[in-house]
């Protein structure tokens, strides 16, 4: 891996390779600060520093504005095949590196590596997916003699890039949710800042070098800027700023939304996404299956995690005892190890968060609820109690809790109970049940036999009420990303 490589050990078999230091960008150009100033970066197993990331100091941050800013008038004329070629060769580049980047993963979330290679594997997909949706710029032809006074009147509608874009990437998915906001600013025409999780910032700065490598890329098109808390209104605040796309917490978002101003946003904020088990549910073994994966992938710490678990009363008992044992044999272990299902959460902080609410919950723990450092066990309950801090907040955690029922009209309007409204699995043989749930149900996504935890990456991806503004995946981004303009004609096409 080369002489000044890190080799951190996680047992006899499990290693990742990272350098002593790693560069941020400022207007694609790589910086690096003094080791002094550095984001220490831990591995999440054993809370070891792992590496050290350049941090952006305010003096980058107002240099990458004015960069992005300038970048505005060459990226609006980037031709789209230049665009295509540009998000094609970024997937590509993320192909040949996509074991360094899980890897990198890995170690900076705690993610287990195996998953690791999914969230890069669908960030290969989301940019491949951006090539094509940049060469489909489109618009419509409008007839606007509406009335005698219009008579004459026709119109055409496109969109254009509406600026320079502040990003802001949460921990839990640094790769595929940054592609999720870098790649339909570029297949829109739009230069941007990024601002990374001081937590997880490695596989941003990694995204800046395959970004830096793309020739048709203007210069000051793209920053990559991990820093501090006290630097974050920089991303919101400055007029130079047209849209905003942040992924994170309801607590920190809505405060983003108010210091925003005039400038377009999009936020994704979260949930306690649910997921309804009718009584005419085929194959439970599959069904617990999938919402063990659900509630447990990643070890809760995603925004549609399966959180509530609503079940018919009359296969409550078998589908409760499949769940607790396949929770059971769940492995939990080393983040780099193949088999480890259940790797260590973001902080022991948050561990000890998630220990707490499930203690003052007041329900009945049926498997896990012991934890061990930054480990919390896979932990399912039942009876707990609504208004509890488990019962209405986000969890962000490896914790379900379920919840029994016997009225599907009534389940729905259980499920509507929350604060959030992101996305909702129903597993139904009923067609009908199916339209009531999607006509019902006040999320952004409902899945049919399926757990709300899947998520297709050129999908519109968004919820309602706590869970957020607009929606993501690449199409329906870059109509954030953009304005509509419409040309008014006179007469066009009359011949005296």
């Amino acid at each position: 891996k080369g002489e000044h490589d890190i080799h951190i050990l996680f047992g006899s078999d499990a290693m990742a390779s990272l350098r002593p230091l790693y560069s941020h960008f400022v207007g694609k150009k790589a910086v690096t600060s003094s080791k002094g100033d550095a984001i220490k970066v831990l591995h999440k197993h054993n809370g070891e520093v792992a590496t050290l990331v350049s941090r952006a100091s305010e003096k980058d941050i107002q240099e990458a504005l004015r960069l992005g800013s300038l970048a505005e008038k060459p990226m609006k004329e980037l031709p789209s095949f230049e665009r295509k070629k540009i998000l094609m060769g970024i997937a590509s580049d993320l192909n040949k590196r996509s074991e360094e980047f899980a890897q990198a993963l890995s170690v900076e979330v705690g993610k287990p590596i195996k998953d690791s290679r999914v969230e890069i594997g669908r960030a290969i997909d989301t940019f491949t997916y951006a090539a094509e949706e940049s060469i489909r710029r489109g618009g419509e032809w409008n007839e606007m003699d509406i009335s005698l006074r219009n008579k004459g009147f026709r119109g055409i509608t496109t969109r254009f890039p509406v600026g320079l874009i502040s990003m802001i990437v949460p921990f839990n998915f640094p790769v595929n949710l940054a592609a999720h906001k870098i790649a339909p600013a570029i297949a829109a025409g739009c230069p941007f800042v990024l601002k990374p999780s001081e937590r997880t910032p490695i596989t941003a700065t990694l995204l800046g070098e395959v970004l830096a490598s793309q020739e048709g890329l203007p210069n000051g098109a793209f920053s990559i800027l991990p820093t501090n808390a006290e630097h974050a209104r920089f991303f919101s605040e400055d007029d130079r700023i047209k849209a905003i796309s942040f992924t994170g917490s309801p607590e920190v978002g809505w405060k983003l939304k108010a210091a925003a101003g005039k400038k377009k946003i999009t936020l994704e904020l979260g949930g306690d996404a649910a997921v309804i088990v009718d009584e005419d549910a085929e194959k439970l073994d599959y069904i617990a299956d999938r919402i063990v994966f659900g509630a447990f992938y990643q070890s809760g710490q995603s925004c549609i995690s399966v959180q509530r678990v609503f079940v018919h009363e009359k296969i409550y008992d078998e589908l409760k005892s499949k769940l607790v044992e396949k929770t059971k044999k769940l492995k939990v272990g080393n983040p780099l190890d193949e088999d480890t299902f259940l790797g260590p959460l973001i902080t022991e902080n948050d561990a000890k968060r998630v220990e707490e609410w499930v203690n003052s919950s007041k329900g009945k723990i049926l498997v896990g609820g012991k934890r061990n450092g930054s480990f919390y066990d896979a932990t399912i309950l039942e009876g707990v109690e609504p208004s509890s801090t488990l019962g209405c907040k986000e969890a962000f955690g490896p914790v379900c809790y379920l919840v029994k029922f016997s009225n599907f009209k009534d389940v729905i309007n259980k499920v509507n109970e929350s604060a959030f409204g992101l996305q909702a699995g129903i597993f139904t043989s009923d067609f009908n049940k199916a339209f009531y749930a999607f006509d019902n149900l006040d999320v952004g996504g409902v899945l049919i036999n399926e757990i709300p935890s899947a998520r297709v990456d050129s999908q519109p991806y968004g919820g309602i009420k706590d869970s957020g503004l607009g929606r993501e995946g690449v199409k329906y981004a870059m109509e954030d990303f953009t304005e509509l303009k419409i040309m008014l004609m006179k007469n066009a096409g009359v011949l005296e």
